[in-house]
């Protein structure tokens, strides 16, 4: 018999209905549910051969009711099968309950005393499409009312706000554990030989000919004393070999070509070569810079 919607279709739309279900109320995180759990494969599966079976059970048992019928009623399925879908009966009732329209013979029962140059006035009730939607219209507007100005729930903008703060916060946080993404702000010093010792060569490949490798100085200022031109601690030396150094007279900024990881482990060798007193040192340059307390602890 005919069906309006095939019966591949229906198993197709129920099977993905089920998996948007299933993906929508497990929580499996940044990952998709049935590649984070096996067992959900198991399940679309079985859902898959059930919805296949149930189909199966639905035609046979459409076969042998339409088999057992007497030929009068075969014969009336076999016309309705053939009407196109605005001549079928269930469209006919669908569409009178969702218009309630009067057929044309009994318009003269709707006919008003307004007569306007030959042309007539019916007086058609509004059709249940448009009431229903007005009550709901009017229930969705009381809802609104109470959820945002009697309860005091967020708006749109106090959403918005709300998740910029969040969306910082994990920027925040993510910036924290992730090296490459460091800045001046997030860089701490590090303490670890090991650490050092990546710094060391690094300094000695791409500094040395400007620092020496003792970090004395040569063309470039001496590294080893307390006197800083722009600024000492983690914070500053992380930021002056990211960007560069005076314009026209200091060192390129090697961003792009050092990681942040790196020029952090530069930074922190740096710092670890003050007080050496290399041999002929380059004459101190700059201010005397002082650590304040706060940097010392969070170097810590």
């Amino acid at each position: 018999m005919k069906k309006i919607i095939p019966a591949y279709l229906r198993v197709i739309v129920l099977f993905f209905i089920i998996f948007g279900a299933i993906e929508y109320f497990i929580d499996s995180g940044d990952r998709a549910a049935f590649i984070k759990f096996p067992i959900v494969n198991v399940i679309l599966l079985v859902v898959l051969v059930l919805l296949i079976a149930i189909e199966i059970v639905i035609s046979a048992a459409d076969t042998i009711v339409y088999q057992i019928l007497p030929e009068e009623e075969k014969a009336k399925l076999a016309a309705e099968e053939k009407l196109p879908l605005k001549e079928s009966a269930w469209f006919k009732g669908l569409m009178n309950k969702l218009t309630r329209t009067v057929p044309i013979e009994n318009e003269a029962s709707l006919l008003l005393n307004h007569d306007y140059d030959g042309i007539k006035e019916l007086d058609n009730n509004l059709p249940p499409w448009w009431v229903y939607s007005f009550y709901a219209c009017i229930v969705f507007a009381a809802i609104y009312l109470v959820r945002f100005e009697i309860l005091g729930a967020d708006n749109q903008e106090m959403e918005l706000k709300k998740e910029l703060a969040q969306a910082k916060i994990e920027v925040a946080e993510y910036m924290k554990n992730a090296p490459d993404l460091m800045d001046e702000k997030t860089v701490t010093q590090l303490t670890d030989p090991a650490d050092l010792a990546i710094g060391k060569t690094i300094f000695e490949t791409n500094c040395a000919a400007c620092h020496k490798a003792d970090g004395g100085g040569q063309i470039g200022p001496n590294l080893t004393d307390n006197r800083w031109i722009l600024g000492g601690g983690v914070k500053n030396i992380f930021h002056t070999i990211t960007n560069g150094g005076r314009d026209g007279k200091g060192m390129i900024a090697w961003k792009g070509t050092l990681k942040p990881k790196e020029i952090q482990k530069v930074a922190s060798y740096i710092l670890s070569l003050k007080g050496s007193n290399p041999k002929d040192a380059k004459e101190a340059e700059g201010e005397i810079w002082e650590e304040e307390s706060s940097s010392i602890a969070e170097a810590k």
